[in-house]
């Protein structure tokens, strides 16, 4: 189980975009995609068989999962994540300051 999902709100916590927050729109692996987060400019070729204009595009790039931090709209924080596992078997995220279940 991942600590930082697809859907999260994060805060950056490193890096040029430090301090800003978006939503996490893709995991990959040991990175995510942050909505308007680490903005690059791709060169591309025009593909007009998928209907590609050529030029300069800005896009998201992959910023590294240990550089983002899960926002707790209770403090207005990024905190860290810690599991519980319930009796049931379920494991749940929870803030490791508070206590208190992410996915509630």
């Amino acid at each position: 189980m991942n600590r930082i999902r697809k859907g999260d709100r994060v805060i950056v916590t490193t890096g040029k975009d430090k301090g800003k927050q978006g939503e996490v729109v893709r995991v990959l692996g040991e990175k995510v995609v942050v909505s308007n987060i680490n903005i690059v400019k791709r060169h591309t070729k025009p593909n007009p068989q998928a209907g590609q204009p050529g030029g300069v595009i800005e896009r998201e790039a992959p910023i590294h999962i240990s550089n983002v931090m899960l926002f707790n709209p209770a403090t207005g924080k990024g905190e860290r994540i810690g599991f519980k596992v319930l009796e049931d078997g379920r494991k749940l995220r929870v803030f490791r300051s508070s206590g208190e279940a992410v996915d509630a």
